[in-house]
């Protein structure tokens, strides 16, 4: 594979790699940094322009990628395997070395990540861990296990003190390995508070065989794919309104009054939050989330959503940059830990999260993550 030594130093600051709208230079409007020769280096893939999170990734990667000297082009696969795979195929056939990838599907993107360790391209996984496959050489996350810890432990100290409060139990798609893990956080500590009477968890027999046990996500993944099997949301706001308003209809007054939801993002948190919020024997519910979407912090606002988990996607591409700098100058990135994709164990780095509340809900808008004008009801 062909190396090209770049000799620019990155210095990434917050307010650099937020100003991913504006184009770089010599940059584009399809996303790719133009070079004298015309080469690519860097292509990526993420799975939708649909929902904000994934725009913001783009941004970040943009800015960061052409501040830094890189040529880079970001595709998205629009919720389609094979469109990742063509993607893919046409992000090689630029001639690049690195490939950063955040799975539509962590199973079938293995032969996405075959096809370009095939032609001789290196590959970081972003966000989402691509398994049952070799072909993968460093993954960047953030720490999504701590992410389920966050969320569980917000709703065990909402409840302190009480016992027998309905749990209702949402989660992410069964197709992607980072529901899996957030799960398997969140029940670390929301198991105990269940087994200890805290809660009652109200719509999912399928936990009841692990309550007071931990889950782990590679030794227990069968258990976790028929427990997730009966609570995702598929990452679909549909999905998880229709879901949490089934469970709300199955269930009596008995499982409903003031009742604590485990939700696995934002988009599914204001879906769940609009079902329960319509039920009139909900006296009060608390909820959670993660992405700090904008409509979210609304939520948190007017009260209909409790916290959400900030996790900074400019941080996080400014330490996929570090990776692919470390690469493309024919040395090796430098990691601070591993995933097991069910092959082998992945070097990987892992970037810090922060829970956001009403308390604290200034810290995106000041660090510029977000605009305060365009919360709704933001009390600044």
């Amino acid at each position: 594979m062909k190396k090209k030594i770049i000799s620019t130093v990155l210095s990434v600051t917050m307010a650099a790699s937020l100003a991913g709208c504006a184009l770089a230079p010599n940059q584009d409007e399809g996303g790719a940094a133009a070079t004298g020769d015309g080469e690519l280096q860097v292509g990526i893939v993420l799975p939708t322009r649909d929902e904000p999170r994934w725009i913001q990734d783009e941004a970040s990667f943009t800015s960061i990628l052409g501040d830094a000297g890189f040529t880079s082009e970001v595709l998205f696969s629009q919720g389609s395997s094979a469109t990742e795979l063509t993607n893919v195929e046409s992000l090689i056939e630029k001639g690049i070395d690195v490939l950063v990838i955040c799975a539509q599907d962590a199973t079938a993107a293995a032969q996405a990540v075959e096809v370009a360790h095939a032609a001789g391209v290196e590959v970081i996984c972003y966000d989402r861990l691509i398994t049952d496959t070799d072909a993968v050489d460093y993954y960047v996350t953030f720490n999504s296990f701590d992410v389920g810890v966050q969320q569980g432990q917000y709703l065990i100290d909402a409840y302190a003190g009480q016992t027998d409060v309905p749990l209702y139990l949402y989660s992410g798609a069964t197709t992607d390995n980072n529901a899996f893990i957030f799960f398997a956080g969140a029940w670390s500590v929301l198991s105990e508070a269940v087994a200890n009477g805290q809660f009652t968890v109200a719509n999912c027999d399928a936990i009841e065989p692990y309550i007071g046990q931990t889950l782990d996500v590679t030794a227990d993944h069968e258990a976790l794919s028929n427990i997730l099997g009966t609570i995702t949301t598929n990452w679909d706001f549909n999905t998880a309104k229709s879901l949490a308003e089934a469970n709300l209809v199955a269930n009596d007054a008995s499982l409903k009054g003031d009742v604590a939801i485990l939700a696995p993002n934002d988009g599914t948190a204001r879906a769940i939050a609009d079902a329960f919020n319509a039920d009139a024997d909900v006296t009060s519910f608390v909820v959670t989330g993660q992405d700090c979407e904008t409509a979210s912090l609304g939520y948190i606002c007017s009260g209909l959503q409790s916290m959400t988990i900030w996790k900074n996607t400019a941080s996080l591409a400014s330490t996929t940059c570090d990776m692919v700098n470390a690469i493309l100058s024919g040395g090796t990135p430098s990691t601070s830990t591993t995933y097991n994709n069910g092959v082998s164990d992945v070097p990987s780095n892992e970037t810090a999260v922060t829970v956001i509340t009403l308390d604290n809900i200034n810290e995106p808008v000041d660090a510029g993550y977000v605009s305060a004008s365009d919360i709704e009801g933001y009390p600044g």
